[in-house]
C-alpha cells in the first residue's frame, strides 16, 4: 500500500503532466519541475511518466540521464555546486570548495551528509564577473567567500528554506561597464511592433537585410537571410526561437540582457514572427539562469495584458503570437542549435546532421529561426532606426556593436559595449587590465591572444566572438588554463560520438600526465594527432573545437609545456605498481616482489 507521502508525489506529478497536456515534447520541462518538488527523479516518477506521457521508459530514463541538473538517484536536500570554469578557479574557488567539505566532515569520494547535502562542481555557470560563484538547487550565489561559505554551512544545518535565506546572498549585479547604442536604447515596449506595423513584413526584412546584421552567437549568419529563408519555407507551422543557452565559459552578456531588457528580446522574437508568419515561439533559457524563469514569465504576463503577445497583437487580425520559456538543466551542448531543438522536443540534447538546416527543418520538422539573445535585442533597435542609420556603426561586414562579457584580471569585469572594429588593446585600457600575457577570447573553443596580437580587432574581418573575453596576467600557468578547458570539453561531451565521447577524454588524461611530470616530446605528437582525427570525425563543433586552446597555448606559450617536459622518452600515465598498494597492504607484503618492476632490483 502506498504511504501518504508516496501518495502526494504521485498526485503532484500528474498534475504537473496534466498542466503540460501529456506532451512528451515537453518531457524535459515535466522532469525539471518533478525533481523540483520531489528532490530528485525516482523510479516511481518515472512509472508514472511512461503510463501518463505513452512514452517508452527507455526514453525518459535517457533523458533524465543525459542533464547533469537532473538526478535519477537520491542525493542531498541541498546540492550545491560550485562553478569550476577558471575564473572561478583563479578567485580562489578549490580553497572555498574544501573549507565547505570540511566544515560539513566530508571526505573526498563522500559528497552527501545524511541525505542532507550534496557537493560537487559544474561548468561556467555564467557569473565570471562575479565569482567564486555556486549553485545551491539551482540557483546562483556569487561573490564567494570564507565568511559566505561558513554562513551557507549553517542556513545548510538548520535545514532553511532557500526563500528564508538572506536575499544578499542570491544579489547578482548587471554590472554593465560600458554602453552604446543597444544598450543606452531608450525603449518603450510596443514601439518596435508599432514601427514594424507600419512598414509591413516586407518593410521590416528590407530593414533588417540593410542593416546587414548578423547573427551575435558567434557563427555571423546573415539575419535578414535567415528570416527570408525561414519565411519562404514550406511547413504546416513556422517557429521563432531565442537561443538563451550561453554555456561557453566567460559569457554572461545573455544574464544581463534577460534581467534588464527582456521587453527588447522578446519584442525582437515578435518582430522575427511577424516576418515569417509563426504563431509560436520558445525562449531556451539556460538551467544556470533559473532564477529568472519567474520574472521573465512576469514581463510575459505583462506584455499579453498589453496586447503585446496573444491574438490580433496591437487589434492587427491575424497577427497572432504567443511565446513559451523552455528551462535548460545542464548541457553546454544545448548552445547548439540543433540540438537545443532536440531538447525543445523533449529529447536528449544530441546534435543533428545538417543539412537540412531550421530554417526548412527545425521545431518538429518545421521551419524555424534560432535567434541569439543579442541579435533579437538588436532587430528592435533597426526597426525604429533604419537597417541603413544602423549599418554606418561598426565596420562593412560587421555593422553595429558588439556586447563583450570581461572577467579574469581586471579592475573593472562586467558588460561592454563596443562598436565592432575595436582593439583588443583599447578594451584592456577600459576594463583596467595591467601587466597581460593572454587573452581567450569566445570561449574555450576560442582563439587566445597573445601580447604581440593585442592590436587585433574584434569583428568578423579578425575576431569574430560569441562576447566571452576573459584575461589572464602574467602571473598566469597558460598550461592551467588550456587544461582547464579541456575538462571542461570532456565533461561537457554529450557522448554520442566516439571521436568525441573518447578523443576529449583522452586529452584532458594527456594535459593531467603533463601536470603530473611525465610528459615527454612524445605526448606532444599524441595530441597534435588526436586534434586531427577530433577535427575530422567529431559530429559536431564542441569536438571538432576542443583541442583549440591546447594547440594555441602550445603555438603561443610553448614555455609553459616545456617546463612539464621532464621526460626524454616515453613514460605511461598509468602508475601499475602504485595501484598495487591496496593489495599490498591486505596481504601484508612490501618486498621487492610485491612491486611491479623492482624485482631485479
Amino acid at each position: 500500500m502506498l504511504t501518504y507521502q508516496r501518495r502526494e508525489v504521485d498526485a503532484r506529478v500528474c498534475a504537473i503532466v496534466d498542466r503540460y497536456g501529456a506532451d512528451p515534447t515537453y518531457l524535459l520541462q515535466i522532469l525539471c519541475e518533478a525533481q523540483e518538488y520531489h528532490g530528485w527523479i525516482s523510479p516511481g516518477i518515472i512509472d508514472i511518466l511512461e503510463a501518463r506521457l505513452n512514452a517508452p521508459r527507455a526514453k525518459i530514463e535517457a533523458v533524465a540521464g543525459f542533464y547533469s541538473f537532473l538526478y535519477t538517484k537520491p542525493c542531498g536536500k541541498y546540492r550545491l555546486l560550485f562553478s569550476d570554469n577558471i575564473t572561478d578557479r583563479m578567485l580562489g574557488n578549490v580553497d572555498l570548495f574544501d573549507r565547505m567539505t570540511a566544515n560539513f566532515g566530508l571526505a573526498p569520494g563522500h559528497p552527501e551528509l545524511d541525505a542532507l547535502v550534496s557537493i560537487g562542481i559544474t561548468s561556467c555557470t555564467g557569473m565570471c564577473d562575479q565569482g567564486p560563484a555556486m549553485l545551491v538547487n539551482n540557483r546562483a550565489l556569487p561573490r564567494l567567500t570564507k565568511a559566505r561559505i561558513d554562513q551557507i554551512c549553517d542556513l545548510v544545518r538548520e535545514q532553511r528554506p532557500l526563500g528564508a535565506w538572506p536575499a544578499e546572498l542570491f544579489q547578482v549585479d548587471d554590472q554593465i561597464r560600458r554602453s552604446d547604442i543597444l544598450l543606452n536604447d531608450k525603449f518603450e515596449p510596443g514601439e518596435a511592433i508599432a514601427a514594424a506595423l507600419a512598414l509591413g513584413g516586407e518593410g521590416v526584412l528590407e530593414q533588417v537585410k540593410l542593416s546587414n546584421l548578423r547573427g551575435r552567437g558567434g557563427a555571423g549568419f546573415q539575419t535578414g537571410l535567415k528570416w527570408d529563408l525561414c519565411r519562404s519555407a514550406v511547413g504546416s507551422a513556422h517557429y521563432v526561437v531565442c537561443n538563451a543557452d550561453e554555456g561557453e565559459p566567460g559569457t554572461f552578456k545573455d544574464r544581463v540582457l534577460l534581467n534588464s531588457y527582456a521587453d527588447q528580446v522578446f519584442e525582437g522574437m515578435t518582430l522575427c514572427a511577424y516576418v515569417i508568419g509563426a504563431k509560436r515561439g520558445f525562449l531556451y533559457l539556460r538551467g544556470e539562469y533559473r532564477y529568472l524563469l519567474e520574472p521573465l514569465n512576469a514581463v510575459l504576463e505583462r506584455r499579453r495584458a498589453q496586447a503585446l503577445l496573444g491574438t490580433s497583437i496591437q487589434g492587427t487580425p491575424g497577427f497572432d503570437f504567443d511565446i513559451e520559456i523552455h528551462l535548460g538543466a545542464g548541457a553546454y551542448v544545448c548552445g547548439e542549435e540543433s540540438a537545443l531543438i532536440e531538447s525543445l522536443e523533449g529529447k536528449r540534447g544530441t546534435p543533428r546532421n545538417r543539412p537540412p538546416f531550421p530554417v526548412t527543418h527545425g521545431y518538429l520538422g518545421q521551419p524555424t529561426v534560432v535567434d541569439n539573445v543579442e541579435t533579437l535585442l538588436n532587430t528592435c533597435l533597426i526597426v525604429r532606426m533604419g537597417g541603413a542609420c544602423y549599418a554606418g556603426v561598426g565596420t562593412p561586414q560587421s555593422t553595429g556593436t558588439k556586447l563583450l562579457s570581461i572577467s579574469g584580471d581586471c579592475a573593472r569585469p562586467g558588460i561592454f559595449e563596443y562598436p565592432f572594429g575595436v582593439s583588443v588593446a583599447d578594451v584592456l585600457a577600459d576594463c583596467g587590465a595591467g601587466d597581460v600575457q593572454a587573452v581567450q577570447i569566445s570561449g574555450a573553443a576560442g582563439v587566445c591572444i597573445a601580447q604581440n596580437e593585442f592590436g587585433r580587432t574584434i569583428g568578423f574581418e579578425d575576431i569574430p566572438t560569441a562576447g566571452s573575453f576573459m584575461v589572464f596576467n602574467q602571473g598566469r600557468d597558460m598550461f592551467e588554463v588550456a587544461r582547464n578547458f579541456t575538462h571542461f570539453f570532456a565533461h561537457e561531451s554529450c557522448g554520442f560520438c566516439t571521436p568525441c565521447r573518447v578523443g576529449t577524454a583522452l586529452l584532458g588524461q594527456m594535459m593531467d600526465k603533463l601536470a603530473d611530470g611525465k610528459g615527454s616530446l612524445y605526448d606532444f605528437e599524441e595530441i597534435e594527432q588526436l586534434n586531427q582525427h577530433m577535427f575530422k570525425l567529431s559530429h559536431c563543433g564542441l569536438g571538432q573545437s576542443a583541442c583549440n586552446p591546447v594547440m594555441e597555448t602550445i603555438t603561443k606559450f610553448r614555455s609553459a609545456y616545456e617546463r612539464r617536459l621532464v621526460q626524454k622518452s616515453f613514460v605511461p600515465a598509468f602508475d601499475l605498481d602504485g595501484s598495487l598498494a591496496v593489495a599490498r597492504s591486505l596481504t601484508g607484503r612490501d618486498d621487492a616482489a610485491a612491486h611491479f618492476g623492482k624485482q631485479d632490483e
